[in-house]
């Protein structure tokens, strides 16, 4: 997303004298309206974050939005039945790109690389001898597209072998073969995207990065409507390839802007000019373990989703589309809840790139506790609302009435994980901002993906989808308790007690609002009304709850609303005020009043100059 207007304070970059260089020092060139520049300034302000945040947030839902209409379309041509499940297995390759090259791995390791470079550049004059952001891109982006390529091909011939790994119970292998060679462009197209994604938050530009997910929606409904008839479900799979090139062509331009802004030219005499070692010093560290420490954690984060579809294609079939429609909605509570630590995640490597371990600290503090209310409030309304939405949302065309029970269950024991997830994404952010090897995020996912497997084949046998969603649950939040325990000196020293209090309290709250809205939604009747109703419960005894018992964020939100509300009735009152005394003062101050604008009535008739025409019996 573009960065919103920076309004912190700026601290100037240090640059070279004019006198030094002999002519007049080169204006900067201007920044855009709404947008940031990390060269010239310390951390933004906490407008900055709000604004940036609010427009991601905005992107982001509409993403999600056309990611429903995307299920909803998927669903209406196909159902729950065979083909979806023969696509839903292809889906896994986009959904483990998007993790390894979007959402984590890559910007894991290049947020914090591009940071570095971005701090070396503010701590140098751009025209001594090179710019470190473009040569970290000259030494790393030909280098990572050669293998995005080669793991877009290796993946198109090993795909015959893959679907067997993941779905051996699949129906129609075949099909799945097929969409999942058309998928496996998506290596490249994402590995090109996420690449920019990075860059762009480094530099604070967010509305680009936050809009990928709204052009490749829509590029697979276009794709679904248009060629379903003759193509069958292979359409949504040829989408995929689409949605990533735009992907791609969303952000390339901005991120070519950002690069041609800042170009080196001739060193001054008086400015040390850095070797070819120095200059290319962040390149080297994508080089180094730190690329795989991020990599192993993203794709063991990821192989959850491989474990769900490993276990559900032993179930009968329309089991892997239950687990995948709930998923898809159970998380965007969590989606939500983490664009706060999106946008904060270039300002805490920047502050560790700075050697500001205090600040990047309280910011990753309060990104827990407002990332965790958002998403406890998010899920205790996807809980209390679950038949309501997936009804509202999915039932229609060949999704059946038992389709909706089986996806809203299977959708109410994922949202009991969503903290679990929100934290794993926070705290994984926190972990690889320092921008060193760290293992404590692999091992811990390690551990976690280790559980949800264990507890997955114990529970696939007796409760069907309801286990393996459950599993999912359990490991994620095993892998959130021992990431939050393993932060310390090394990474960030947290204040764990004060920030598991405050989550603690906020986890009170939403399972009485979940209770609450429950009720309400049960008894609501439309699914349009139910939702509605369910939701705005939720909300007001979530707040509600959260300020009698303490929470931070529920009593700010209060605070504001309660000083909103005593700030109109004081202006409401002053206003009645100078009514009361224009209007009001007893019966005998009326009588006054009324027999003083009587007499200076009668006197200005009198002075009334006559105007009346004369008539000839007045001579």
């Amino acid at each position: 997303m573009t960065a919103v207007p920076g309004t912190g304070p700026t601290a100037p970059a240090a640059t070279a004298s004019p006198e030094a260089v002999g002519a007049p020092a080169p204006s900067p060139p201007p920044v855009p309206a709404g947008e940031a520049d990390p060269a010239r300034g310390a951390a933004p302000g906490p407008s900055f974050l709000a604004k940036a945040a609010a427009v991601t947030a905005a992107l982001t839902v509409a993403g999600s939005l056309l990611g429903l209409v995307r299920d909803q379309v998927l669903a209406h041509f196909f159902g729950a039945g065979s083909d979806t499940d023969a696509f839903l297995v292809a889906w896994t390759v986009p959904e483990m790109a998007a993790t390894l090259l979007i959402e984590d791995g890559l910007a894991f390791f290049l947020v914090p690389a591009f940071s570095a470079a971005l701090a070396r550049r503010a701590a140098t004059t751009a025209a001594a001898g090179g710019d470190p952001v473009r040569a970290l891109v000259r030494a790393s982006l030909p280098k990572m597209a050669l293998w995005f390529v080669a793991a877009g091909l290796a993946l198109m011939a090993a795909a015959p072998p893959l679907v067997t790994l993941l779905a051996p119970g699949l129906p129609d292998p075949g099909l799945a073969v097929d969409c999942t060679r058309l998928t496996a462009t998506c290596a490249l197209t994402f590995g090109l995207a996420g690449y920019c994604s990075a860059a762009l938050r480094a530099h604070q530009r967010f509305v680009a990065p936050a809009a990928v997910y709204v052009a490749y929606n829509a590029a697979i409904i276009t794709v679904l409507f248009l060629f379903s008839a003759p193509l069958g479900v292979r359409a949504a799979a040829l989408g995929v390839a689409i949605g990533g090139a735009c992907m791609v062509l969303v952000q390339a331009p901005s991120l070519w802007r950002r690069l041609r802004r800042h170009r080196g030219g001739a060193a001054p005499a008086s400015v040390a000019v850095p070797d070819a070692r120095t200059a290319e010093e962040p390149a080297a560290r994508l080089e180094t373990a730190v690329i795989w420490t991020v990599l192993l954690f993203a794709l063991c984060r990821q192989s959850q989703v491989l474990i769900e579809r490993f276990l559900a294609s032993s179930l009968p079939a329309g089991a892997i589309s239950h687990l995948n429609y709930a998923q898809k909605v159970a998380q965007m509570p969590m989606v939500l809840s983490l664009m706060l630590c999106t946008v904060t995640f270039p300002v805490v490597a920047r502050a560790l790139a700075d050697g500001d371990v205090r600040r990047a600290r309280d910011r990753v503090e309060r990104d827990l506790v407002l990332a965790g209310a958002v998403v406890l409030c998010g899920a205790a309304a996807v809980v209390a609302c679950a038949p309501a939405l997936v009804r509202l949302l999915f039932e229609r065309g060949a999704f059946t009435g038992t389709d909706t029970a089986t996806t809203a269950a299977v959708m109410r024991v994922y949202a009991l994980g969503l903290l679990g997830h929100t934290l794993v994404g926070a705290l994984a952010r926190a972990h690889f901002s320092v921008g060193r090897t760290t293992w404590a995020p692999f091992a811990a996912m390690g551990i976690g993906i280790v559980a949800t497997a264990g507890l997955g084949f114990l529970t696939v046998g007796s409760w069907g989808v309801y286990g393996i969603a459950g599993a999912n649950a359990a490991g994620i939040c095993v892998t959130a308790v021992l990431l939050l325990h393993a932060l310390g000196p090394r990474a960030l020293p947290l204040r764990t007690r004060a920030v598991v209090g405050q989550l603690a309290r906020l986890a009170l709250a939403a399972a009485g609002s979940a209770a609450l809205g429950a009720l309400c939604s049960h008894h609501a009747g439309p699914p349009a009304l139910a939702v509605l109703a369910g939701g705005l419960v939720v909300a007001v005894a979530f707040l509600l709850g959260g300020g009698v018992v303490g929470a931070r964020p529920c009593v700010y939100v209060l605070r504001r609303c309660a000083a909103r509300a005593g700030a109109d009735r004081r202006r409401d009152r002053g206003g009645a005020h100078v009514r009361g005394d224009v209007h009001a003062g007893g019966d005998g101050h009326a009588r006054e009043d009324g027999r003083a604008r009587r007499a200076s009535l009668t006197a200005r008739r009198a002075l009334r100059p006559v105007t009346r025409k004369r008539r000839p019996h007045d001579r």
